[in-house]
């Protein structure tokens, strides 16, 4: 049940230690689009959002005094973002050629999946995703 009516949307904001730097890799890495960048009077990027097919994903310069602390400051990441794609083998490559760890190689599961899972250059895990081979 949802209160209050029905959630239309939902998508996460990344902190990240070098937010310029993260626009570079997750367009380049996963061919997304960057649709706005918001930086304050110094520079500091504290919104971007960007596209990935029809997801959304935001964006923002970690700043410890608001609270935002990237996965490296807090000594990894609590969450793990699932991407579904056509091809996780080719996605889980195509980020470890531009910075990325892989975690755990993409193999067919048990549980009917093709998965993988990679660290990005900002600590973030990603479980890449599709179906089995």
């Amino acid at each position: 049940m949802i209160i209050g009516g029905m959630i239309s949307e939902l998508h996460p904001k990344l902190l990240v230690s070098d937010a310029d730097a993260a626009i570079d890799f997750y367009t380049q890495a996963l061919g997304a689009k960057l649709n706005i960048r918001i930086a304050d009077d110094r520079g500091v990027v504290n919104h971007a959002e960007l596209t990935l097919g029809s997801a959304v994903l935001s964006l923002a310069q970690s700043i410890a005094a608001w609270g935002w602390d990237d996965p490296g400051s807090l000594g990894g990441s609590p969450v793990l973002i699932t991407v579904t794609v056509a091809d996780p083998d080719v996605t889980a490559d195509r980020m470890a050629q531009h910075g990325a760890e892989i975690v755990i190689p993409v193999e067919n599961r048990p549980y009917g999946k093709r998965q993988g899972r990679v660290k990005d250059p900002f600590g973030h895990l990603w479980v890449i995703s599709g179906e089995p081979r």
